[in-house]
């Protein structure tokens, strides 16, 4: 409690300061409605800004001063003893449709360095009947030809979807295990990693959850590339901040964790929602289950031997987000249900703030145009209003920027990417990226959430995960309504003048630069020269694949 006080302190000074920074740019001059409008959407992005910003500066101070930044917020990782696990553990991986001869080579170097009589793998496949689930079939029966310790199920109807598929293998298949990791088609995993999770999952007997961080797997293709670099550096601080107050009661992100058997086969069983549908988004809310019995769920904020593969194209990034979105939404419903913690509502309230601001930061942006074109933002002082998106933007980027500064700060760090010098034009090159993807993700969400009311449904569709190019007609089709509000929102701005036309500029360039950053981005060349030229290294240790 005293952690999580602190922490609150640090999140309402923040605040006290953002809004204190937003009225001063607005009240000049007397309010307009329109600046009235502005000041309630912006005071409703200010909780995801301040928590970023807290995260941010409590994660830097843990590991910039811990001599073990991991095991000062994870005390079963100091605890974990050495040798063989004493439990019996299912390496337990959910398919559906995907290309099996991309999913097994890291599946076998897993297995391979795993003592066999304590660890067994099972493939989950949800894979409708078929010639894929044919081609499945032969390739896991080739595949566990030289590996008895290997299992493969199919259901013939995917329930639940993956909570459902995940369920399924615990009722039936769990026999004698006593933990599973659970793993996406995507996941890698070393061997050492995972020993690591069930050491400290068996150092605590009322550990339930283990969720380790994850990095993104080395990929060719400038968009993944470019997104990996800044979400790792991102995530190590954001993690580390929060699983420092958050503890005991921390979140479960669906993969790459270890997990309990016995009280998530009891407490995590998930009902249909009110409407009928399923839950989506479902590994928050199992987590929330286990927080209510009093069952702990903690983060270990290092990503050393724990990967996932990043979409390879924005439009493939934007599916998948927009499909988290949806799943995240449906939070809404579950908020008021009784049997949680305080911490387990603010999980489902993070969740969802995690998308709710987007519609509000294109109103902003549009509640802006009608001003600046009604003449109310004449008395706006510019010098304050700089200041004001200059602080907003850095509180919402602070995760990545301390980890920036995290890595500079520590030569050996850096030497890991080549040098000071190599990373710094690296994080540029990715803060120009962001900021050119940003607005136009958010705007595609907007839309999607504006939508989703009237019916617009929300799957759990098989994914791309090859580098691929993007044709510029697959990018028109996907990215013309930013585009189009790009250049009715450039006239407006234009119409007021030209000072408000260069202030909104970043934001507007997104827009009008969808389709050609999502056709460039994917663009085989040009992913070349971008790694030709250094930008945007991979450290050394995840430079090849990490089995």
């Amino acid at each position: 409690m005293p952690r999580r006080i602190a922490f609150l302190l640090l999140a309402l000074a923040i605040t006290a300061g953002l809004v204190a920074l937003a009225v001063a740019v607005l009240a000049p001059g007397g309010w307009t409605v329109w600046e009235v409008l502005i000041l309630l959407c912006y005071l409703g992005t200010i909780p995801w800004s301040a928590l970023s910003a807290a995260n941010a500066l409590v994660g830097l101070t843990i590991l910039l001063g811990a001599r073990d930044p991991p095991a000062a917020v994870l005390p079963a990782l100091s605890r974990a003893r050495q040798g063989p696990p004493r439990g019996r553990t299912a390496i337990a991986i959910c398919v559906r449709n995907e290309n099996m001869e991309a999913v097994l080579p890291s599946l076998g170097r897993l297995m391979d360095g795993l003592p066999p009589d304590r660890f067994v793998l099972w493939v989950l496949s949800d894979t409708p009947a078929g010639p894929a689930a044919e081609v499945e079939d032969a390739a896991m029966r080739a595949f566990a030809a030289s590996r008895p310790n290997a299992r493969y199920r199919r259901r013939a109807v995917n329930e639940g979807f993956k909570a459902g598929n995940v369920m399924d293998f615990l009722d039936h298949h769990a026999e004698g295990l006593d933990y599973f990791l659970c793993l996406d088609a995507d996941s890698e995993m070393t061997p050492e990693a995972v020993l690591r999770m069930v050491a400290c999952l068996e150092a605590d007997d009322r550990l339930a959850i283990v969720q380790q961080l994850i990095h993104g797997r080395p990929a060719t293709a400038a968009f993944p590339r470019l997104f990996q670099f800044g979400m790792r550096q991102g995530m190590r601080s954001w993690a580390t901040g929060q699983a420092w107050w958050q503890g005991d009661e921390g979140p479960y992100w669906g993969h790459n964790a270890i997990i309990r058997i016995a009280p998530f086969r009891e407490l995590c069983r998930l009902d249909p929602l009110p409407d009928g549908s399923r839950i989506l988004s479902h590994d928050q809310v199992e987590a929330t289950r286990l927080h209510a019995a009093g069952w702990k769920v903690r983060v270990l904020p290092d990503d050393t031997g724990s990967a996932e593969g990043n979409p390879p194209t924005f439009g493939d990034f934007v599916t998948r987000d927009l499909r988290w979105a949806g799943g995240n939404m449906q939070y809404l419903a579950l908020l008021r249900l009784p049997g949680m913690t305080p911490m387990a509502r603010w999980q489902l309230v993070q969740a969802i703030l995690l998308f709710l601001g987007a519609p509000l930061w294109c109103a902003i942006l549009v509640l802006a145009a009608v001003n600046a074109l009604t003449g109310g933002g004449e008395a706006t002082p510019t010098g304050a209003l700089v200041a004001l998106f200059a602080a907003t933007w850095a509180c919402h980027y602070a995760p990545k920027l301390v980890g920036y500064a995290e890595v500079l700060l520590k030569p050996a760090l850096a030497d890991r990417y080549g040098g000071r010098a190599a990373f710094a034009r690296g994080a540029a090159a990715e803060i120009a990226f962001t900021t050119l993807m940003e607005p136009a993700r958010l705007m595609a969400q907007t839309l999607f959430l504006l939508a989703l009311p009237f019916g617009v449904k929300v799957g759990w569709a098989a994914q791309n995960r090859a580098d691929r190019g993007v044709a510029w007609r697959d990018a028109a089709r996907q990215f013309w309504p930013p585009t189009v509000a790009g250049i009715a929102l450039t006239l407006a701005f234009a119409g007021a003048s030209p000072l408000a036309l260069l202030l909104a500029m970043p934001v507007l360039a997104s827009l009008l630069l969808a389709i050609p950053f999502a056709v460039v981005t994917a663009d085989p060349e040009f992913s070349a020269r971008l790694r030709a030229a250094g930008l945007c290294a991979l450290p050394e240790e995840i430079r090849a694949p990490i089995g």
